[in-house]
């Protein structure tokens, strides 16, 4: 049986990592299963470490994340003019994101009828292109602070490519602070502010303001230009269940496609594409020279892995849905021993258990 297993101590180190560098308070982002960390688990160990605002973008979480959350902030990461996802805000007592005047109705109607006031974050699109105000709609903005049981307690903005772009981040953040300045004067008080995200934080300098919203960074698996300290955690894992030997020229897997050149001993480890393995997260740079690797690995046909008992062997036959077959040969493995993986924790299915260690 598969698990996708996270050193608990590595990442309490992670936490205070980033806690030390952030020098503010934290958002922990457990959107995406909490970036595959397990949604439930992962919170509880933020709580542990002091973090009392979190952030999700699925109305669907608010549920999931009360049964382990009581007076903490839950930020809403999504701007929307869904009554029913606005009711869904209210109902759990969330923060909303309010990124134009159509969403902000929507909230304000929905907060009258249901006789609540909900708690809001203005959002400013500052060039990621989706949710938020354009600092060319200010007036639309202001609007939203006069609508009825909504009351504004922040605002922030995205940085669309902080792993790669710094002028381009820092250019963000000043069109951000200039039009949040702007609101403020007709306004008064804004709440929080905040912009950094992961990438930002270890990539950027000077881009924290009152808060940070951090989910990578967390698992140590976001993209830097110079060593952060962080680890890298997170590997699939299950036991080797069955080993045979076939002859040379024996085929294996789907169609044919690979055939042994040699008499080969073969382990049966039972991850495959089910549990996340094979599959990839599309890079979120997108180069020539990235296309070009890309080809390469096409070309070359490029080779999978698995460890097991600390050594790596090569997978043949391709990967099945819940199956792979490793080449041992020459190796004294059994049925019983460990085999894992090192994939992305967003790829690995959310039915998988997460085991912390």
């Amino acid at each position: 049986m598969s698990r996708y297993v996270i050193d608990k101590k590595l990442l309490d180190e992670n936490i205070e990592i980033v806690k030390q560098k952030a020098g503010v308070p934290l958002i922990g982002v457990v959107k995406g299963n909490g970036y595959g960390f397990g949604i439930k688990e992962i919170t509880k160990i933020l709580v542990e470490h002091g973090i009392k605002t979190f952030a999700v973008t699925e109305v669907t979480d608010l549920p999931i994340l009360r049964e382990v959350l009581t007076d903490e902030d839950i930020l809403v990461m999504r701007s929307t003019c869904i009554k029913d996802e606005c009711r869904e805000i209210a109902k759990y007592g969330a923060t909303a994101t309010i990124g134009s005047l159509q969403a902000g109705q929507a909230m304000s109607e929905v907060a009258t009828e249901m006789g609540v006031t909900v708690k809001c974050h203005l959002k400013i699109d500052t060039g990621m292109g989706r949710y938020g105000f354009m600092p060319s709609e200010i007036e639309d903005a202001i609007k939203c602070y006069s609508l009825p049981n909504l009351k504004f307690t922040g605002a922030y903005t995205h940085f669309s490519s902080a792993f790669r772009n710094h002028d381009l981040t820092k250019a963000q953040l000043e069109m951000f602070k200039d039009t949040m300045a702007k609101i403020k004067e007709q306004v008064g008080n804004v709440g929080i502010l905040h912009a950094s995200n992961s990438p930002a934080l270890l990539n950027v300098e000077d881009v924290c303001l009152d808060t940070v919203r951090i989910g990578s960074a967390f698992t140590g698996r976001v993209i830097t230009k110079s060593k952060s300290g962080l680890h890298r955690l997170g590997s699939l894992e299950a036991e080797v269940v069955d080993v045979k030997t076939v002859p040379k020229g024996y085929f294996v897997g789907y169609n044919a496609t690979y055939q042994t050149k040699r008499e080969t001993k073969i382990a049966i480890v039972p991850i495959g594409h089910y549990d996340g393995f094979g599959l990839t997260k599309e890079k979120e740079i997108i180069t020539f020279r990235y296309v070009l690797s890309v080809f390469k690995s096409f070309l070359k046909k490029k080779q999978m892995y698995v460890k097991i008992n600390g050594r790596m062997y090569h997978v043949i036959g391709g990967i099945g849905l819940s199956h792979t077959a490793v080449d041992i040969t020459g190796s004294d493995v059994k049925p019983g021993d460990l085999a894992s993986v090192d994939i992305s924790p967003l790829m690995v299915n959310p039915r998988i258990e997460r085991v912390y260690k």
